[in-house]
């Protein structure tokens, strides 16, 4: 008989990557560039003010910005904190 925890326990299965999650701000009739601006360099941790204010031109010009790249649980947390200060998210 073949114990079922053997596959559920697979090591090679259970030290997948979890996928990079994105955390893209869009564009929107309401927000200032100053606003936008700040809010990234509030909350993006490690930005610097040039790159926040270069996203944040990108985002008006093209319609979106990815602001954040990396592990689900810290981009939902960024996600959430950029939303709660009014700045138009994309889905994660």
């Amino acid at each position: 008989m073949v114990n079922s925890l053997d596959t559920v326990l697979d090591p090679k299965k259970s030290k997948a990557k979890y996928p990079e999650a994105i955390v893209i701000v869009l564009d929107d009739n309401f927000n200032t560039y100053q606003h936008v601006a700040n809010c990234l360099l509030t909350i993006i941790p490690s930005i610097s003010e040039q790159r926040a204010w270069d996203l944040t031109i990108k985002v008006d010009k093209t319609g979106s910005a990815e602001v954040w790249r990396g592990n689900l649980e810290q981009a939902e947390l960024y996600h959430e904190q950029l939303s709660s200060k009014g700045l138009t998210m994309a889905p994660i």
